[in-house]
């Protein structure tokens, strides 16, 4: 049997924590940022861990590579 590769866009943006959450950048962070206000790119700064329903789908992506 093949073995299954590594999704490298998936690898580029997640990833896995010890106890197998994922944990990704926010959206809306990289330009424009002058139309937003301070709050909301307050609070886009940093990390976030993702849903608990998306897990399973990222982790199957990376294949147990996340960096």
């Amino acid at each position: 049997m093949p073995k299954q590769k590594t999704h490298k866009a998936t690898k580029k943006r997640f990833r896995l924590t010890a106890t197998g959450k994922v944990k990704h950048r926010q959206a809306g962070t990289s330009h424009l940022a002058t139309r937003k206000t301070h709050k909301r790119r307050r609070l886009l700064r940093g990390t976030k861990v993702l849903s608990a329903a998306e897990t399973k789908r990222i982790a199957t992506a990376l294949n147990g590579y996340s960096y």
